[in-house]
C-alpha cells in the first residue's frame, strides 16, 4: 500500500466562497424551475427502472472537485426534471396540494445550513422556544381551545411539530393506550378497542399495527371501521352502538379518531356529536380530531363550523405542509394533557441528562415523537407567517375555495357529469355519468394529455332516503396549488369535456 493510499485523500469541503457561487446557481435553478413548470407534463412520463438506468452502478471513487457541478446542473435537467411528477405544477390537481413557497424554501434552506439538533431545549433553546411559541400562535389562528396553548394551559398543555399526520395519530395512540391501561387497571392491551369511520385515513390501522393491537392491515379485531352517511361523515348513531357492544362485551374503547376533511372526499365527522357519545371519566376514550388537510381552513372564521366540538379533543393534528405554503414535512399536533404523551413516549438515558432538563422548566421535544433527532421545522412556518400574515393566508385559501366553488357550478350544470359527495373544502368529487369503466377511461384520457393530473377514490352510494345503494368511482379535482389560477380550473374542466366527448364517440362509433 502506497503511503498515500495509506493517509487517504483530504475531505474535498466547499469553501464559504464556493458554496456562495453553487448556491447562488441553486437558487436560480429553483427560481427558474418555478416559472417553467408549465412546459413538463404534471405527471412524469417514465417507465419503472428508466431513472436508475441512467445513475452510474458505483459511487465515485474520487472527489468531483468544483468542476463536478456542472454536471450534476446537467443531470438535474437529464435525470431529476424527466423523473418528478411536479406537485407544484398549476395543473396538480391530484392527492392533495403539497405547497412549497418561497418563504418557506428559504426556511428550509436556513434550518439545513444551520445543522443544529433540536432533540433537548439544551442542544438549541432556539429551535425548541421557537416552535412553542409559533404553535401557540396557531391555536389562536385556528380558533382552537386554551388547552392546547402552552402558556395559557400554564404548561399543561401543548404543540410540537411532526414530520407527518401519520405520526401525529401514531403518538396520540400511544398515549391514548398508557391512559387507558392506567385508568383501567388489570385490563390488558388486548381488550382496547380504537373506532374510526371508514373513510379516516389508513395511518389509524398502520397505528394500530406498530402498537400492536393489528397484525396486519385488515387485522380490525381491535379497530372498528364505522360506517358514514351520505355527508361522508361519521354515522355517530353507529359509533355508540359499536362502543356500547364492546363494553357490554369486557372490551374498553380507548381511542376514537374524528376526521374533519376525509382523504377521499374532505368528508367530515361531526366532531360535536362524536365527543356527545363517548362518555366520561376513566371509560372516556381518547378523542383525536384528524384535520391534516382541511384543518387550514380553521383560519378563516366562516368555516370554523366544521370544527365544533374540537374545543373537547384531547389531540388536533393539521398539515400546514398541504394548503398552506409551507414545504413538507411540518405537521402541527397539539395535546390536551402532555403528561400522558411523556408518559409513553420519554425515556431518558444517562448521556442526555442536563441541569435544564432536570429543572422542569423546559421543553424536550425529543418526548412529544418517535424519533430523538429533529431538525429546526418551527422556521418555515415562522417565515411564511411573517411573509404573508394570517390575512394573506385566508385569501389564499378562499381563492381556491371559490375555485372549487365554480367547479362544482360547472359539473352540476353538465349533463354528462355529477357530483358525488358533498363539497367542503377545495376538493369536489365528481364523475362522468356512467359506469365505473367509463370513469376509469376517463381519468386515464385526461392524465394522458399531460395537462392536468387527477386521481380517484371509491364511494358509497346512497339513495334519496340516505340508505347506502352500492359504490362508485370518483374523480378527485384537488384544487390548492400555489401556482393554480382559475384558467387552470377552467382548462381542465375543458379538457375532461372534450375527452368525454371523445371517448362517447369512440364508444358509438
Amino acid at each position: 500500500m502506497s503511503d498515500k493510499a495509506a493517509k487517504g485523500v483530504d475531505p474535498a469541503h466547499m469553501s464559504s466562497a464556493e458554496f456562495r457561487e453553487r448556491g447562488h446557481e441553486m437558487v436560480d435553478w429553483i427560481a427558474d424551475y418555478w416559472d417553467r413548470l408549465d412546459q413538463w407534463p404534471v405527471r412524469s412520463q417514465v417507465s419503472p427502472g428508466d431513472i436508475a438506468a441512467k445513475m452510474p452502478d458505483n459511487p465515485p471513487e474520487q472527489p468531483g472537485g468544483p468542476e463536478e457541478w456542472g454536471a450534476i446542473f446537467q443531470d438535474l435537467e437529464e435525470i431529476i426534471v424527466p423523473g418528478i411528477t411536479h406537485w407544484q405544477h398549476p395543473g396538480f390537481f391530484a392527492y392533495f396540494p403539497a405547497n412549497a413557497s418561497g418563504p418557506s424554501v428559504l426556511g428550509e434552506l436556513l434550518s439545513a445550513g444551520l445543522g443544529a439538533q433540536g432533540m433537548l431545549w439544551q442542544t438549541s433553546p432556539a429551535m425548541t422556544e421557537v416552535e412553542t411559541r409559533v404553535l401557540d400562535w396557531m391555536v389562536g389562528a385556528f380558533g382552537l381551545p386554551d388547552a392546547f396553548h402552552t402558556e395559557r394551559s400554564s404548561g399543561v398543555g401543548g404543540g410540537v411539530i411532526q414530520g407527518t399526520a401519520s405520526e401525529a395519530t401514531l403518538v396520540a395512540m400511544l398515549a391514548a393506550r398508557g391512559q387507558a391501561l392506567r385508568d383501567n387497571p388489570g385490563v390488558s392491551a388486548d381488550s382496547l378497542t380504537a373506532y374510526a369511520s371508514e373513510q379516516a385515513h389508513s395511518s389509524v390501522i398502520k397505528a394500530a399495527m406498530i402498537a400492536g393491537l393489528a397484525a396486519h392491515p385488515d387485522d380490525f379485531s381491535q379497530v372498528r371501521k364505522i360506517p358514514v352517511d351520505a355527508t361522508m361523515g361519521m354515522d355517530v348513531d353507529q359509533l355508540a352502538r359499536h362502543m356500547a357492544e364492546d363494553r357490554r362485551a369486557g372490551r374498553v374503547p380507548f381511542f376514537v379518531c374524528a376526521t374533519v376533511g376525509t382523504t377521499a372526499t374532505t368528508g367530515v365527522d361531526p366532531v360535536e356529536r362524536v365527543a356527545g357519545v363517548l362518555g366520561s371519566g376513566g371509560e372516556r376514550p381518547w378523542l383525536h380530531v384528524d384535520a391534516a388537510f382541511a384543518g387550514v381552513m380553521a383560519l378563516c372564521p366562516e368555516y370554523r363550523h366544521l370544527f365544533r366540538g374540537v374545543d373537547v379533543a384531547d389531540s388536533f393534528v393539521v398539515n400546514a405542509h398541504k394548503w398552506l405554503l409551507t414545504n413538507f414535512d411540518c405537521s402541527l399536533f397539539w395535546v390536551r394533557d402532555r403528561h400522558a404523551l411523556l408518559s409513553a413516549l420519554a425515556i431518558t438515558p444517562d448521556y442526555l441528562r442536563n441541569a435544564a432538563t432536570e429543572s422542569g422548566r423546559v421543553i424536550d421535544y425529543r418526548d412529544w415523537q418517535i424519533p430523538l433527532g429533529r431538525r429546526f421545522r418551527a422556521l418555515k412556518l415562522w417565515f411564511v407567517l411573517r411573509h404573508y400574515g394570517l390575512e394573506g393566508l385566508r385569501a389564499h385559501l378562499r381563492k381556491h375555495m371559490d375555485m372549487a366553488a365554480k367547479f362544482e357550478q360547472w359539473v352540476r350544470e353538465d349533463a354528462r357529469f355529477e357530483v358525488v359527495a358533498p363539497r367542503t373544502s377545495s376538493l369536489v368529487c365528481f364523475r362522468p355519468v356512467g359506469s365505473d369503466g367509463q370513469a376509469h377511461a376517463l381519468l386515464d384520457a385526461v392524465n394522458a394529455t399531460g395537462e392536468v393530473y387527477l386521481t380517484h377514490c371509491m364511494l358509497p352510494r346512497f339513495d334519496e332516503h340516505g340508505d347506502r345503494a352500492g359504490s362508485c368511482m370518483a374523480l378527485r379535482m384537488a384544487i390548492g396549488g400555489m401556482k393554480t389560477r382559475l384558467e387552470d380550473v377552467a382548462r381542465a374542466w375543458s379538457i375532461l369535456t372534450e375527452q368525454a366527448d371523445r371517448l362517447s364517440a369512440s364508444s358509438s362509433g
